[in-house]
């Protein structure tokens, strides 16, 4: 034994579990009456929140929600779904939250799969649940959340939130839990084929990521952030908690609206937000009636879930918003890395800055770190910025693995890695650049194609709003790439399918330009990601019409 192991063990004064409950704690007692979150005219001040999610805690207790139990959540950006990322792991249980766009047949498999013991409800989701809830084996608790600014739909339930929370004890005296690496939340991936997986987060993980978004994101003290990303998605990225930490103010936004998102810039001095690039792409394009004058200190917008178009960024960047790019998957509790700015990069001129911005970066502090393996030898590929292979991470804030799925569990930790399933490059300066998904790569006479350099390209076409290119079966080719275009409002209809595929012709090698163009609005989820399943499908479909 060394003699720095003599003596020296662990007890309540040196080691505590980490869990982001405390930092609510924390707030509350060095901001108490900073205002914590604001929801149309509503306020409230940090005392008030925790005194709140408290007495959720303690109601939820009382239901018989302990550790290990799920209590699953349907709703939008409300203070009632910020209170439930404290009130839940107060109570020692698992919070759950559903993507709302889902179907019923999903959400009832979900809850079921989780054991879902509660179920808080909004009343615009109310027929999805009430639907979802016929499909079920078991039945939770069922509490519904009515909210002013929500005139649609109805409150269900056994009670109200607010009739539940005056069951519960205000002053309840939580506990953290007795190890940080039990359960804190339970997020499904988004699922093509076959049922969706359940990762599973732990307390330890979301202490960490919430402490590495606030340096990833800059948030400084008191940051006014605008709820643009969903909290179902990935507990919104951890912000939940770690806008918390940081002792700011939460400016709830029920749906994305670029009107409403400039109007509450305005209104709230919003200095943080986030966003995929389809919202980037939403504000960029917005019409200049609604748009309102940014806070003199520009906006700090975080964007993931796919590569944001050089030109996007650009375009974001002259109206004043400092966007930084992320990357991530639910696996690793949302962002995994960023791209963190060089000052030598200030010497670029805008085109080179844009390049560099667009790449997926490097690890967060809590990746340990990250490779890039041939995904048929399983070997690091060189760093040269060329070579590809599957972006792989280990780290602190990796799952603890897929719920009730030991196989799937062990297949993404093979050899050590979280595997991503993203094909990437590795470049000489530890950057790494997503190239696509495995599954999005396009194979067209045995070269492959990056969907994601194409689409790079069609979004400096200046009448080109969104783009996603997928392959399109072709029987000399094998796949020849197929672009789904939806054009900007100003466009005077003049741009036709041969046109764009000429102009991408004098700017990119002919082999990899789109075949075949398709103009109108393009699928997405929720949290704004274009669905290229759909496409895919679509252009299977092309043929046949």
């Amino acid at each position: 034994m060394s003699i720095y192991d003599q003596g020296l063990d662990k007890c309540a004064a040196n080691y505590a579990p980490l869990t982001p409950s405390t930092f609510l704690q924390r707030a509350a007692r060095v901001y108490a009456h900073r205002v914590a979150v604001v929801h149309g005219d509503l306020e409230r001040d940090y005392a008030s929140l925790y005194s709140r999610s408290r007495a959720l805690a303690s109601a939820l207790a009382q239901q018989g929600v302990g550790e290990g139990d799920t209590v699953s959540v349907i709703a939008p950006n409300t203070p009632e779904m910020l209170e439930l990322h404290f009130g839940v792991p107060m109570s020692q249980g698992v919070l759950n939250t559903i993507n709302t766009r889902l179907d019923p047949a999903a959400v009832a498999f979900m809850m079921d799969f989780a054991e879902a013991k509660v179920l808080f409800v909004d009343r615009a989701y109310a027929q999805l649940a009430k639907d979802s809830l016929t499909q079920m084996k078991s039945q939770p608790l069922v509490i519904g959340i009515d909210d002013d600014l929500e005139p649609e739909g109805e409150v269900i339930g056994e009670m109200d939130y607010e009739e539940f929370l005056s069951t519960g004890d205000p002053e309840f005296d939580w506990q953290e839990p007795a190890d940080e690496w039990q359960a804190i939340s339970l997020n499904f991936t988004s699922g093509t084929t076959g049922n969706p997986k359940g990762v599973v987060y732990h307390h330890r993980g979301a202490y960490l990521n919430a402490m590495s978004a606030i340096i990833a994101f800059n948030l400084g003290a008191s940051p006014s952030y605008l709820w643009t990303v969903p909290m179902f998605h990935c507990n919104g990225w951890c912000c939940p908690w770690a806008v918390t930490a940081a002792g700011g103010t939460h400016v709830c936004l029920r749906k994305v609206d670029p009107a409403l998102i400039y109007e509450l810039i305005n209104r709230h001095s919003v200095s943080h937000m986030g966003g995929a690039p389809t919202v980037l792409n939403m504000i960029l394009n917005a019409p200049e009636t609604v748009r309102r004058e940014l806070p003199a200190q520009g906006v700090s917008i975080s964007t993931g879930g796919a590569a944001p178009p050089s030109a996007v960024i650009a375009g974001m960047q002259k109206l004043g918003f400092h966007v930084a790019h992320l990357y991530g998957l639910t696996e690793v509790y949302g962002p995994s890395h960023w791209c963190e700015w060089q000052t030598e990069w200030d010497d670029l001129d805008d085109r080179g800055q844009m390049l560099k911005m667009a790449r997926q970066g490097v690890p967060c502090l809590t990746i340990n770190d990250h490779c890039v393996l041939n995904t048929e030898t399983g070997e690091v590929v060189p760093e040269d910025g060329q070579t590809i292979g599957e972006l792989v991470m280990r780290g602190n804030t990796v799952m603890k693995g897929y719920l009730k799925n030991p196989a799937a569990t062990e297949e993404a930790f093979a050899g050590g890695w979280f595997h991503s399933g993203d094909l990437a490059v590795m470049h000489p300066d530890y950057y790494a650049e997503i190239k696509d998904r495995s599954k999005d790569i396009i194979i067209s006479g045995g070269e492959n194609i990056s969907s994601l350099e194409v689409e790079e390209l069609l979004y400096q076409h200046p009448d080109v709003m969104e783009a996603a290119v997928v392959a399109r079966p072709d029987d000399n080719w094998g796949e020849t790439p197929c672009a789904f275009v939806c054009l900007k409002t100003q466009s005077d209809g003049s741009l036709t399918e041969t046109t764009l595929i000429e102009w991408c012709r004098e700017r990119m090698a002919h082999f990899k330009c789109p075949k075949t163009v398709v103009f109108g609005p393009l699928p997405k989820t929720s949290t704004g990601k274009i669905q290229k399943f759909v496409l895919r499908e679509r252009a299977e479909q092309l043929d046949t019409l």
